[in-house]
């Protein structure tokens, strides 16, 4: 554990000193993630000005999802997008042989080789949102205590997700425009899932678990959930961890190297 732990210190130094070496990027990526945000807002906003609320979300538990969701796209634009995103690019190039050929597990050198900074203002955006509706609410500390396993666990999925589809690169290179797919449906988690008619709400919950990643650990943080709920993220947390694991691992038995 030392050994991969130090590894990461290694990659995450040397990525942050490449990055910082434009600046003016990380200005950019501050005023569209306000941008973004923006948006969201007012399109949540768009629901409650007429006294309309969400089946036993108030306005402020509505940000609480809202603050968690923005939260996961910059988790997704630090750690998953600048690493898995380039599993294309090795099978493409053939530099994959290399990191095949490194003393280390090489599914954990993809997924945390470089370290992207343009994520950091949607995270801290993210904590102001949830800090400011839940002192609107009253929540006290154990209440963001509470959330913090639903959280990881839906961190988990996303990745395991995310990995899963990356890994298909070994059949399909032009992969890029699935995980897009993916990021497109994981948008349906800005609003809690009973926004959404009860068709939907199956698909988000059972084929694409987007209330996981976010309705869930809001209900945590409200002192909301069902056991049975948390039981159910940290099951499929830990499944989908140990499918892309296995998947990674079947997949190169498919790979074609760049030398043979």
């Amino acid at each position: 554990m030392k050994r991969y732990l130090k590894v990461i210190r290694l990659f995450w130094t040397a990525a942050i000193s490449t990055e910082m070496e434009y600046r003016l990027n990380f200005v950019i990526a501050t005023l569209t993630s306000l941008g973004n945000l923006a948006g969201s807002i007012f399109g949540l906003f768009l629901f409650y000005r007429k006294d309309y609320t969400f089946p036993g979300w108030s306005w402020e538990a509505a940000l609480i999802v809202l603050g968690i969701f923005t939260l996961l796209q910059g988790f997704s634009a630090s750690f998953l997008a600048p690493n898995l995103n380039r599993i294309v690019r090795h099978v493409q190039e053939g530099t994959l042989d290399f990191v095949l050929l490194k003393p280390i597990r090489s599914q954990f050198w993809l997924s945390t080789h470089t370290l992207s900074p343009w994520g950091l203002p949607d995270l801290i955006f993210g904590c102001i949102i949830i800090v400011h509706a839940g002192q609107r609410l009253g929540l006290g500390i154990n209440n963001y205590l509470l959330s913090i396993l639903p959280l990881t666990c839906g961190l988990v999925i996303l990745y395991s997700l995310w990995f899963i589809l990356g890994t298909m690169t070994i059949w399909f290179v032009k992969i890029y425009n699935v995980t897009e797919v993916l990021r497109g449906l994981l948008e349906a988690g800005r609003y809690p899932i009973v926004a959404y008619p009860a068709a939907y709400r199956i698909f988000f919950t059972f084929v694409v678990p987007v209330a996981f990643l976010t309705t869930v650990p809001a209900q945590a943080m409200l002192g909301e959930s069902r056991l049975s709920w948390l039981i159910g993220a940290v099951f499929l947390a830990g499944v989908l961890f140990l499918v892309s694991t296995w998947f990674w691992r079947f997949a190169l038995k498919f790979y074609t190297s760049a030398s043979s």
